[in-house]
């Protein structure tokens, strides 16, 4: 009798298993967000957030207002927030916490980061039904607060926000590269600086600085130390420079383009400079902004967001008094090959959501994003720094026309050298660009810097940099940040995603296997039985 009744539950499991297969296959994850009829304000509701913050405390206390004001507007809905000194540990942290279905319901991130969180199915709120959703959209009847219309957000920033053209987060703050030049120190070498910087221009400079007097110590600035030229972020380095001679750098579906010979030819370039001490960056020698106001640096390439540390009167510099130097300070475009075509990066912080159980957080999370895009949140935050707003309605509104008309009356909230930093992208939103986003877009952005990082340091210490020494180099890029498995891991991930119902004939016939199956089983059982009477 247990024999028996063992197979029959095996048998009905098998045909459970094999009929659960008709529904559907290739998916997991949660189930898809869909956008409830009404917001209930009667449950309690809590959201954590998670931003990005270094030392400003100014921007710390405009995220308590906005958080302060948001709960205000609607009781039911409280906000914790968590603050990172750093973008790659939030990263860290939802990674981590996407397994354990821990993540934070709002994050301010960026796309490169959104893509390799979606190798889980729905686990990132897709927003281009909530952003078109009449009542609860952007600018929706039901919203307590005036939020932007889908119109008035900036449609290139808004257009950073798309994956495999769905949206997936909406733009919270851009920024770009800009190069903060000791213009003083440019014309005290005999040259006249130009509207927009060559990178002839820049590395012909940057050697004439290298110049020494009788006493040993460098003529233009009579100190011991001089690095003419640091950039920042070398990943935004030679992206820019690839996207402004039309190199690869990857397709939109994830293909390496990279190694090239254009890459190649940066490369020799960055380190015949590099090797005479005309060049250097952040990760070896330090932060650009500690050199340029000490009068040690001629070209200092940052963010835009970064300008308040720049200039003999940066009211944010990390050094002390005593060691600043008077000079004045221009804010240029990035360096550019064609200055008549000129190409520079956008860039900045974007803010998603992740999905859910329960619709109604899910709502409440978007509530809370779009207040973060609202004119009182974005003009505040723009302030702070080089940051500009990334909808029209805030840049066009008379308090921030205000602010910007105001450059120069104080080296706080009207710093010149941050207000100039803020119009250089305002003026040439035109030119800007973004890389393409996919599940490793990550590691490729990691290997680009550290290219420009390994030649720097190899002609630092006599290696010579030769065709050998790329044709070395890029292997061991691509095997450190695994850049030969990201076409197989972007078909990978298409086959893994959910693919929809089987169709008929495929149902038809496994429907037919279990029940031929169930007869087999039943002619099985019954002759047993037959069998087992006759004994």
């Amino acid at each position: 009798m247990r024999t028996r009744k063992k197979i029959l539950a095996a048998l009905l499991t098998a045909v459970l298993a094999v009929l659960s297969l008709t529904g559907c296959h290739g998916s997991r994850g949660r189930a898809a967000f869909q956008v409830p009829e009404q917001l209930d304000e009667s449950a309690k509701i809590v959201l954590t957030f998670w931003a990005k913050n270094d030392t400003n405390k100014t921007q710390t206390a405009i995220y308590e207002k906005a958080i302060s004001d948001f709960e205000a507007l609607y009781p039911n809905i409280k906000v914790n927030m968590r603050l990172y000194t750093d973008y790659g540990k939030i990263y860290n942290d939802v990674i981590t916490n996407i397994s354990t279905n821990t993540t934070p319901n709002v994050c301010i991130t960026y796309p490169d980061h959104i893509a390799t969180y979606m190798t889980g199915d729905n686990v990132v709120v897709p927003l281009d039904s909530l952003i078109d959703d009449a009542r609860y959209g952007l600018a929706g009847s039901e919203l307590k607060f005036d939020g932007p219309s889908k119109e008035e957000i900036v449609p290139q920033f808004l257009g950073e926000c798309a994956i495999g053209g769905t949206t997936y987060a909406l733009p919270y703050m851009r920024s770009t590269e800009a190069c903060y030049v000791n213009k003083t120190y440019v014309e005290k070498l005999g040259y006249e600086l130009p509207d927009v910087l060559t990178w002839d221009f820049v590395w012909e400079v940057a050697e004439a600085a290298t110049a020494k007097g009788p006493d040993g110590n460098f003529a233009v600035n009579g100190q011991k130390v001089m690095i003419p030229f640091i950039d920042k972020s070398t990943d935004n380095m030679l992206i820019q420079m690839l996207k402004q001679k039309d190199a690869g750098y990857s397709t939109d579906s994830g293909e390496i383009e990279i190694f090239n010979d254009t890459t190649r030819e940066i490369l020799r370039t960055v380190a015949e400079h590099a090797k005479t001490g005309a060049f250097s960056t952040f990760k070896i020698s330090s932060y650009p902004a500690n050199f340029l106001d000490a009068g040690q640096c001629i070209f200092a390439v940052d963010s835009t967001a970064g300008a308040t540390w720049m200039g003999s009167h940066a009211p944010l510099s990390d050094i002390s008094k005593d060691k600043f130097v008077e000079f004045e300070t221009a804010v240029r475009m990035f360096p550019q090959y064609d200055p008549e075509n000129p190409r520079m990066i956008s860039q900045g912080p974007s803010i998603c959501i992740f999905n859910k159980e329960d619709p109604q957080i899910v709502l409440a999370s978007w509530l809370f994003t779009q207040y973060l895009v609202s004119n009182d949140v974005q003009i505040a935050y723009s302030q702070t720094e080089g940051y500009v707003p990334v909808t029209t309605k805030a840049m066009d509104s008379a308090e921030y026309q205000d602010y910007l008309a105001r450059s120069g009356e104080d080296n706080n909230l009207h710093y010149d050298v941050k207000i100039s930093a803020a119009k250089l992208l305002i003026d040439n939103v035109q030119y800007t660009f973004v890389t393409p986003v996919f599940n490793g877009s990550t590691s490729l952005r990691d290997a680009a810097g550290q290219m420009i990082e390994n030649v720097t340091k190899s002609v630092r210490r006599k290696a010579t940099v030769d065709d050998a020494y790329l044709d070395k180099l890029f292997d061991e890029m691509t095997a450190l940040y695994r850049l030969d498995q990201t076409s197989m891991r972007q078909q990978g991930e298409g086959a893994e995603r959910d693919m929809g119902p089987l169709p008929t004939a495929s149902k038809a016939l496994l429907i037919t296997l279990a029940v031929t199956w169930v007869l087999i089983a039943a002619y099985y059982i019954r002759e047993r039985m037959k069998e087992a009477r006759k004994n």
